[in-house]
């Protein structure tokens, strides 16, 4: 069994050995543990601290792609060289390294494809209370749009195994935190989550200029990722109740023109209705429409996972890929070799970088 720690990183010089020195070299479970950085176009030491640090792995993007696209990459990377299990964590030392045997346990239990770690965000000192109460009902959201039970769903601090991994497509181009949990769900791919610790503050986050930013963004990706899973839902619900407006103003002139006597004078409602009628018909049809493009996009991500199982069983170098500090000690394990984490006895052939 092989677990690799995976990292997304853009320019963090001076926070990834902090990062590096807390991560486990052995874990209970697996037979190899190996470490690969994803650099996010950094432009200072990020890759040499990485080589210097241990580092087995880098995955060298060619500019700022941000982290969304950084962490699907590392994903890919991962499956390509042969990872049973995948953790994902952050380069600035948010989560605490030596958590990671905690993380991974359920899924080598076989309870879980994919493990959240919450940081139990009303523990945190440095957040503030008004950033708990925004994070507590962010969470309950996306909990509602995933019909899963994970109580910190902005946390970067994951476990995937293998399967999991092949599903999972992330296509926001701002994080992948809320939307491989929405998906997950809508996959029905097991979740569990397990309490994890914080280190103190290191940085100021580079994804949100401000409070209210954070809420602005993660408020329409939330809707964004539920609106592309579930549009006939959220454009009938919006057309039954711009329908229901339009009817509550038909009403009113209906009132008026039966028992007042004074349709000519109400004529506006009347318009008003119509209009509110039309945009209730629009909204439906946008839903029709949306629910056959759900449907398309099922059939696209089914057919790019099975790309993916050709691809691990080809062999396929992952992109942008460099070897690490200890990359030569290490021969790169197929797709085909990673029968151990399906049970299959199969010859292997190991196929050196």
């Amino acid at each position: 069994m092989k677990l690799i720690i995976q990292i997304p990183c853009f320019d963090e010089e001076q926070t990834l050995p902090l990062v590096l020195a807390d991560l486990p070299r052995q874990v209970e479970g697996f037979d190899v543990v190996e470490w690969l950085i994803i650099d996010d176009g950094s432009t200072d030491r990020t890759v040499e601290v990485a080589r210097e640090g241990g580092v087995d792995h880098i995955v060298r993007l060619t500019n700022n792609k941000g982290l969304a696209a950084g962490f699907q990459a590392g994903l890919d990377a991962c499956l390509k060289l042969g990872a049973d299990v995948i953790v994902n964590t952050d380069g600035d030392n948010q989560y605490c390294g030596s958590d990671i045997p905690k993380l991974v346990a359920p899924v080598i239990a076989g309870n879980a494809d994919m493990v959240v770690g919450d940081r139990e965000v009303h523990k945190i000192e440095h957040f503030s209370p008004l950033k708990v109460t925004l994070q507590k009902l962010g969470s309950w959201v996306v909990r509602q749009a995933s019909s899963t039970g994970v109580p910190d769903t902005t946390s970067g601090f994951r476990a995937y195994n293998r399967e999991a991994a092949i599903q999972l497509i992330v296509v926001s181009k701002f994080t992948y935190t809320l939307e491989t949990i929405i998906q997950a769900g809508k996959l029905l791919v097991a979740v569990d989550h397990v309490a994890i610790g914080t280190n103190p503050k290191t940085r100021e986050s580079r994804l949100f200029p401000s409070m209210w930013s954070y809420v602005r963004r993660n408020s329409v990706s939330i809707f964004r990722i539920y609106t592309q899973y579930e549009p006939l839902k959220v454009f009938m619900s919006a057309a039954a109740i711009v329908g229901a407006i339009a009817l509550v103003v038909w009403a009113r002139f209906a009132y008026f023109y039966i028992f007042e006597a004074e349709g000519k004078g109400h004529v506006q409602s009347l318009i008003l209705g119509a209009v509110l009628f039309n945009a209730a018909m629009v909204l439906a049809a946008l839903g029709v429409m949306g629910d056959l493009l759900a449907a398309q996009r099922t059939i696209a991500q089914r057919t790019f996972e099975r790309v993916r199982r050709i691809e691990l069983q080809l062999g396929v170098e992952p992109s942008h890929y460099e070897p690490g500090a200890k990359a030569t000690g290490h021969p790169k394990t197929t797709g085909a070799d990673a029968g151990a984490s399906t049970g299959k006895t199969e010859d292997r052939e190991a196929v050196h970088l």
